[in-house]
């Protein structure tokens, strides 16, 4: 029973180690340095905005804003350096800042109003969306100085900036689920929402913290990304949401709350970039790389569904 649950419990790992081999044997060039180094830099975008995706969806709730503000925090960070010639560290910090308020914004439409999560953050996704364009006049803004690479295209010997970044946030995601009791409120509160209100949980104020720190994360993303492109785009983050969502639940958390590991999340992300960048080396054109991605989300929800009925019986 325990090497059964050991392997249950290990099976995404197993799923990245067969695709590691697989798509090693259809093309060497997949596990050279260069192309792995070129990996760690595609998933830090995926893997940072995933950390904030994970509460969430472990409160059973959901959160579409993450591309818009992926994409809000592109424009509005590359307006205050380019065009108000603010310095970078302010203007970071403030972009920064801003991403956590969208998220309250979403937590207070959620918890406060009680809109339903997947209105609530479409609505913001929409909203902020409309500012990004509105702030560039639907036109890219580049010109950084060069300081600014260092989140996106410096190294630390041959380790990506970046990939360190994802690291150590995924290291904060998994201290807060394991180590605080706030972590220990976002399990409870996905597991039964009214019980944890009954035990004297402050289901609202958790949600608030929750959305704050998607957009946080969704943000850090944001400034990772911009850092690594060097052009601040209007499509930036358009259908983030989409494979946020997917490296979380192929990463083993449930779509009805409370249940799933940061470590699970981690090998979702890894094993979307390893799919996506396998699925470039091969010469898969984009619509069927959008086509395979969807057929992962589906199965990985629907394998979700059907442990939940099972454990209902």
């Amino acid at each position: 029973m325990k090497a059964k649950g050991a392997i249950k419990q290990n099976a995404i790992w197993l799923v990245f180690i067969g695709m590691v081999i697989i798509f090693s044997v259809a093309n060497p060039t997949f596990v050279k340095p260069t192309n792995l180094i070129a990996i760690s830099r595609q998933i830090a975008v995926y893997g940072i905005a995933s950390i904030g995706m994970t509460f969430v969806i472990l409160i059973a709730g959901i959160d579409l804003s993450i591309g818009s503000i992926i994409t809000f925090v592109n424009i509005f960070c590359a307006w205050l350096m380019v065009n108000q010639n603010m310095p970078m560290w302010p203007a970071v910090l403030l972009s920064l800042l801003c991403a956590t308020l969208i998220g309250v914004l979403n937590g207070f439409m959620v918890a406060s109003i009680g809109i339903p999560a997947l209105i609530a953050t479409f609505a913001s996704q929409t909203i902020f969306e409309g500012i990004s364009y509105l702030i560039s006049g639907g036109m890219p803004i580049s010109g950084f100085t060069k300081a600014f690479d260092l989140f996106g295209k410096s190294s630390l010997g041959p380790v990506p900036v970046c990939a360190i970044i994802m690291i150590v946030c995924f290291l904060v995601g998994g201290f807060i689920l394991n180590k605080t009791y706030f972590g220990r409120y976002f399990y409870a509160i996905g597991g039964n929402e009214e019980a944890s209100e009954l035990s004297g949980i402050r289901v609202n104020r958790t949600k608030y913290l929750i959305y704050a720190l998607s957009g946080f994360f969704a943000g850090l993303a944001g400034i990772v990304m911009l850092s690594r492109t060097g052009s601040a785009q209007n499509t930036a983050g358009k259908g983030y949401e989409f494979d946020v969502i997917t490296c979380v639940v192929l990463g083993g958390v449930s779509v009805n709350g409370g249940v799933g590991k940061m470590s699970g999340v981690v090998a979702g992300v890894l094993i979307i970039g390893s799919l996506t960048n396998g699925m470039i080396l091969m010469n898969v054109n984009q619509y069927m790389q959008m086509v395979v991605k969807g057929i992962v989300l589906a199965i990985a929800v629907g394998i979700d569904c059907m442990s939940k009925k099972r454990q209902a019986v």
